[in-house]
């Protein structure tokens, strides 16, 4: 079956406009256009809409998805599975969000008493799970389960105060950090200053403290792209100065 602009965007809840702005952009052509100049949809731009609008769903840019689905090797059916996937951990996050609003909602009637901890429990579920869907499997490997599983418990149990501490102090970090690297000496007092910092924003996670351990992490920093886009979006070369800034608060020296 064909469908025509107007016709695609009913049945997918896309409007016309999108549609015309994905094919001026090539993120998806039409299978032909009639001689009356009307563009026609076929089953499989059909199939490729409803993969867009999965990706769109999970908050993927758009020149990400079309990078995705115009790969060589871009498989449906393995890219559905990774969608149900997503869609559940997502729908996971909600869930727990929601439970978290629930009780909030009952406490403030007081229904119920709502522990402080419990207030964030949602939202500290949603950092861990992104976490681990971003870092999991490297940091798992680097330090081993049990030290891993023992910080997101940690993490879990942190207080009102303690997350708010912990935000605190992770704002504090991204704030300094251009302004140390302005030093251009990781050695310098407010470099060190920034590591220490570091430092106590991990030990709201870790259960021990190793200095080894520490610059391993920081040595991430620089060697994993995901992490250095974390710290680079700050102030370009930001993440290798932190990394040097902890190799010395550390004493440790990169491998």
């Amino acid at each position: 079956m064909e469908y025509t602009v107007s016709k695609l965007a009913k049945i997918s809840g896309v409007t016309q406009r999108t549609l015309h702005y994905y094919d001026q952009i090539g993120l998806l052509k039409p299978a032909s256009v009639s001689s009356s100049g009307y563009r026609l949809y076929g089953k499989e731009e059909v199939d490729m809409l409803q993969q867009i609008i999965f990706y769109r769903e999970l908050v993927v840019s758009i020149e990400e998805i079309k990078t995705i689905i115009q790969e060589p090797t871009f498989n449906q059916t393995r890219a559905l599975e990774q969608h149900l996937h997503n869609l559940k951990r997502k729908r996971a996050r909600l869930d727990q969000i929601i439970a978290t609003v629930e009780k909030t909602i009952a406490n403030s009637k007081g229904e119920i008493v709502m522990q402080d901890k419990e207030k964030f429990e949602g939202f500290k579920a949603q950092v861990l799970q992104d976490n681990e869907q971003k870092y999991g499997d490297e940091i798992r490997e680097i330090y081993g389960d049990k030290a891993i599983n023992q910080s997101n418990q940690a993490f879990k149990n942190m207080t009102e105060a303690e997350y708010n501490e912990w935000r605190q102090l992770e704002d504090e970090i991204t704030d300094l950090l251009p302004v140390a690297f302005q030093t251009e000496d990781p050695s310098s007092e407010i470099a060190q200053t920034l590591a220490a910092k570091h430092k106590a924003w991990l030990m709201y996670m870790w259960p021990s403290y190793s200095e080894q351990a520490h610059a391993v992490l920081a040595d991430m920093y620089v060697t994993d792209e995901r992490f250095s886009a974390y710290y680079d979006k700050h102030v370009e070369g930001g993440a290798q100065f932190l990394r040097d800034a902890i190799f010395i608060f550390t004493g440790e020296q990169e491998s």
